[in-house]
């Protein structure tokens, strides 16, 4: 087989998205019972950053030192990436010299550029159109929690931006219905959503959006390179923040999650991300798990 990405969470059929969420599992019982056995003497992972971050630098870091490998971390300040080099140059180059490479940055089709002219697997840390590795943790979270999310319902409140795309690649490969809620100058691209129609509601109705949800998903309102329509932003997306009154709508069971960093008395209130249905912090501590896992699939 040749080399695989993760650029999107298609790259992988359910079954071995299935089986990557269990092996998640295993390796977060062995962090924490401290019996991990590290298989990755000598493999190096290049990361570069052209957005900075904390949970993904963090995340990918320790998997690779967990897993007995080796992190580079590299922004454009400080190499040839901040001074013009060709994307398909520095994919040339950097492939020959590290065994995976994880690529933070705001063009999605920077990622694609990067992936067709390396040489090793590359993975998805982040772009404008899509957040991956955050699904799955996310999906991690909520098997851990709850179980199988085939035919649940989960409901996005907010912008239908990164993590949006990303939750209609989840709904349509993992089987659950997606109810997103979202002003109508703010919803998600027609191209991601016309892949997974079967699946995916759009309202502008957070109350209904929220309705025996089993999951109730938000994200910041403005995100890195939108600071300048904050104000506008912030009033149109007040009416859908996630708050104990729209949860008390959900299911009994129902779990909040969010990707971080998270603005208290914006997108969620305070009571919700810091009360009994929040699992945010699992779902942030997952990111390390959920990586090592998907960086064994990729190398090992």
């Amino acid at each position: 087989m040749g080399i695989r990405h993760f650029l999107t969470l298609t790259d992988l059929t359910l079954d071995e998205l299935q089986a990557l969420i269990k092996r998640a599992c295993v390796l977060k019982k062995e962090f924490q019972e401290k019996t991990m056995r590290p298989n990755f003497n000598g493999r190096i992972l290049g990361m570069i950053f052209e957005k900075s971050s904390t949970r993904t630098r963090v995340s990918f870091e320790a998997a690779m030192a967990q897993l007995g490998g080796h992190a580079i971390f590299l922004s454009p300040d400080d190499t040839q990436l901040g001074r013009g080099e060709p994307t398909e140059d520095t994919a040339r180059v950097l492939s020959k010299m590290v065994d995976c490479v994880m690529i933070r940055t705001f063009e999605h089709e920077k990622l694609v550029r990067f992936a067709e002219y390396s040489d090793v697997p590359v993975i998805n840390g982040l772009s404008d159109s899509y957040h991956p590795c955050q699904l799955l943790a996310d999906m991690q979270t909520y098997y851990e929690l709850r179980g199988d999310i085939a035919g649940k319902k989960v409901a996005w409140l907010g912008d239908g931006n990164n993590m949006c795309h990303s939750y209609i690649n989840a709904a349509k490969i993992f089987g659950f219905e997606l109810c997103i809620a979202c002003p109508q100058s703010y919803q998600p691209l027609d191209s991601v959503l016309n892949d997974a129609a079967d699946n995916i509601i759009i309202t502008d109705d957070p109350q209904a959006a929220a309705d025996n949800a089993d999951l109730l998903v938000t994200d910041v309102w403005t995100s890195m390179g939108q600071e300048q329509e904050a104000v506008e932003r912030m009033k149109a997306f007040k009416p859908f923040q996630v708050n104990a009154e729209l949860m008390s709508r959900a299911a009994g069971d129902a779990v909040f999650m969010h990707c971080l960093p998270a603005h208290r008395g914006e997108e969620v209130s305070a009571d919700v991300i810091d009360g009994p249905q929040s699992v945010v912090w699992e779902e942030a501590g997952n990111r390390l798990h959920s990586q090592k896992a998907l960086l064994e699939f990729l190398l090992v």
